[in-house]
């Protein structure tokens, strides 16, 4: 027999706790091999994230990262989904812009960068706005493809029982394009994250990355793996608590019509 599914999603949920725990006891083994100053243990490294925190370094370290990554993240989403829909609307914008579409999704993110920089300093405004150009090409990919791919049938439906625009935008547009936008959000947020560390190290007053970067020139491994998985705390907080519940309740229609 099938497991019913709060079963199977019971077991999921229990696997999901397990693999953190399975990633520290590697960890800790992997630290009793190689030395301290290589490869500290993840108490030790804790305990560093403690002082950073409890002296306020991290606290604002973290705040400008999740700041600009914020403000990099909310207008691409809203630029490329404007752009992916007029160009899966329409054919000959998706002709016309198609080329710059592939130019921006493999031109490195390094070199937007120090572009930028250069023409405009080292600015939070050219940091934001590098970070936008790199993602924008990302979710413009995948919104473009969602509206292909959307029911005629469904058009045809709304024409003939002469739906007002708006009312065809939340019953037939919507619901289609939905789970490309949550698509092109969590790959956008991962990709996000990184671009703004890369660039922080480059250049910044502060952040994540710079401090990374500080790290690094005193070889302070422990410091660099601290700020990591305070990191890495915080992009499962917001996976966990927010984009996962945000998924469930937004596609919850699928699972009523299973």
């Amino acid at each position: 027999m099938r497991a019913a599914p709060s079963e199977r999603q019971g077991r999921g949920i229990l696997w999901e706790i397990v693999s953190p725990a399975v990633l520290l006891i590697a960890w800790q083994a992997l630290a009793m091999v190689f030395p301290a100053r290589l490869f500290p243990t993840p108490v030790a490294v804790a305990q560093q994230m403690w002082d950073y925190t409890a002296t306020g370094r991290l606290p604002l370290d973290m705040a400008k990262t999740l700041t600009r990554a914020a403000i990099a993240f909310v207008i691409a989403m809203l630029a490329g989904t404007a752009i992916g829909v007029a160009m899966g609307r329409l054919r000959i914008l998706d002709r016309l812009f198609s080329a710059w579409v592939i130019v921006g999704l493999n031109l490195p993110a390094i070199v937007i960068a120090i572009v930028l920089y250069i023409w405009l300093g080292l600015t939070e405004f050219a940091l934001i706005l590098a970070v936008i150009i790199n993602k924008v090409p990302l979710v413009i990919t995948t919104i473009r493809e969602g509206v292909r791919s959307f029911s005629a049938d469904y058009d045809e439906l709304a024409r003939a029982y002469r739906f007002p625009f708006l009312r065809r935008l939340r019953l037939v547009f919507w619901p289609q394009l939905v789970p490309y936008v949550l698509a092109a959000a969590r790959t956008g947020l991962a990709l996000v994250w990184k671009i703004v560390l890369v660039f922080e190290v480059l250049g910044s007053d502060g952040g994540v990355g710079f401090r990374i970067s500080e790290l690094f020139q005193f070889f302070d491994i422990k410091g660099i793996l601290a700020y990591t998985a305070a990191f890495i705390l915080v992009v499962l907080v917001l996976e966990y608590g927010v984009m996962r519940p945000l998924e469930r309740s937004v596609l919850r229609w699928r699972t009523d019509r299973a």
